[in-house]
């Protein structure tokens, strides 16, 4: 891992010829035609929660914008809705299953780590840069060019006496990062903003900087359709429970339309602190003249429940909880066919290859996803998936957050919850709001036989 003082010593080697040396930094940023590639990675945040995904309340121009000049996925999921799996699912286009983060604090075997998309792409001669939360243990030692990681509270101290605000500060060292790349390398940035994550520890939760007070002001937040006593009663008994950390975390925030108020507002505060910071990183590309040439792709890590359901954060196999934001600008894209929707199921496991073939280089064998440029670059559609199978390890016990397991369709959804060996089974067509378990219903039993034998199927597959 090198240092800011190193890295400028790295990018300032001066190039000697007849006597006279200069410090070359050619103006393109781009080595043999290779693209460069910027990903900014949200923390718990869920698909509806930015404007250019049907919010008519959150203030997001930026991302927004992003979204006009590219491609918006509006069944982006992931296959573990929980920090630390989904982000190791990210980095190497496994799932939970076969790159075992189950736990807080683990780090990938070095085997997988050596295939994650940095590690490839710097093996192919990219400049690589992580700042922010990674989520996945500790950063090792030389695994990016330039990294700087930090998370768990929203201000931090700047090093000068003072605090500075993680958003800030993710946006800072992303600055930094690009101002100070060498200009002879493509270079691969990725931003783990940490918000609009709470700080659960804090009275506050959300703590936003200062200057966003302004925001939301004289605006009610809309309360979800599924924030009511009917849908908590119709959850699992072990969810429902009093003893259940969703539940727990639902009084903390939601559970008074006064809460709901302060803290949805706080939350968005966060995200539009998010949507700034990555408008900054966005005019820094456009200044040095490499934006038309740069990947930029804008993801949440998981979804999160707003009070649906009378639940807080994610976890769950429901749709609150699964679904995410995905936003891609690709140069490769024709003018005319961006600013479009694509209502295919993308998941968190295809982030990796995507960008390892984005760059050039071969992706790994035992990478599970799939590169999903296909989809709008029109190379490949036919195909596509059209289910895929969740998974979530349990967390400290049983009654606090436990395991389930899922086989999810566009059409419907069947649930395993091994801890108690419970069943749900959802058709999402005339139950959108996954509000009444037909398990049971005489009428689904053919399509829950045949969605039962496939899931065993694809839960063997993913190993």
């Amino acid at each position: 891992m090198i240092g800011q003082n190193s890295l400028i010593t790295a990018i300032a080697r001066p190039v000697c010829v007849a006597g006279i040396c200069l410090a070359v930094i050619p103006s393109t940023g781009v080595a043999a035609g290779k693209m460069n590639v910027v990903f900014l990675l949200a923390d718990d945040l869920r698909w509806n929660s930015l404007g250019c995904m049907g919010n008519s309340v959150v203030i997001t121009p930026n991302i927004d914008k992003l979204s006009q000049q590219g491609v918006r996925f509006n069944n982006a999921c992931v296959t573990t809705a929980i920090c630390m799996v989904s982000r190791a699912t990210i980095l190497s286009g496994q799932y939970m299953s076969r790159h075992q983060v189950t736990k807080f604090g683990v780090q990938l075997q070095e085997k997988i780590l050596e295939e994650t998309y940095p590690a490839v792409l710097r093996n192919a001669g990219y400049w690589t840069g992580y700042v922010g939360k990674y989520g996945v243990g500790k950063i090792a030692e030389n695994q990016f060019d330039y990294s700087v990681e930090y998370e768990g509270k929203h201000w931090l101290p700047d090093g000068q006496g003072d605090s500075i605000q993680v958003t800030a500060k993710n946006e800072r060292d992303a600055l930094y990062f690009l101002k100070n790349r060498p200009r002879d390398k493509p270079f691969l940035l990725t931003v783990g903003f940490f918000a609009p994550h709470a700080e659960d520890k804090h009275p506050d939760q959300y703590r936003y900087q200062p200057s966003s007070e302004k925001y939301y002001q004289n605006v009610a937040i809309p309360i979800p359709q599924t924030a009511t006593e009917q849908a908590l009663k119709a959850l699992p008994p072990f969810i429902r429970s009093e003893e259940n950390e969703g539940r727990n975390r639902w009084h903390w925030r939601f559970d008074t339309p006064e809460k709901y108020q302060k803290y949805m507002k706080a939350y968005y505060r966060m995200v539009t602190e998010v949507d700034m910071a990555i408008g900054a990183i966005v005019d820094e590309l456009k200044n040095q003249g490499v934006y038309e040439n740069t990947l930029i792709i804008v993801m949440g890590d998981n979804g999160y429940f707003q009070s649906d359901h009378q639940l807080a954060d994610k976890w769950y196999p429901y749709e609150q909880a699964i679904r995410v934001p995905l936003i891609v600008v690709d140069p490769r894209l024709p003018a005319g066919k961006r600013n479009v929707s694509n209502d295919e199921f993308v998941l968190n496991i295809d982030l990796a290859p995507t960008i390892i073939y984005a760059a050039g280089a071969s992706i790994p064998k035992e990478v599970q996803g799939l590169d999903f440029s296909a989809l709008y670059l029109g190379t490949k559609k036919s195909d596509w998936r059209q289910e895929f199978y969740y998974e979530h390890p349990i967390v400290t016990s049983r009654t606090f957050i436990p395991s389930s397991e899922a086989l999810v369709t566009h059409h419907n959804k069947y649930i395993y919850w091994p801890d108690y060996e419970f069943e749900e089974y959802f058709d999402l067509k005339r139950d959108p709001n996954e509000l009444h378990n037909s398990i049971s219903n005489p009428n689904d039993q053919k399509e829950i036989k045949a969605m039962k034998k496939r899931f065993a199927e694809l839960k063997q597959k993913v190993k």
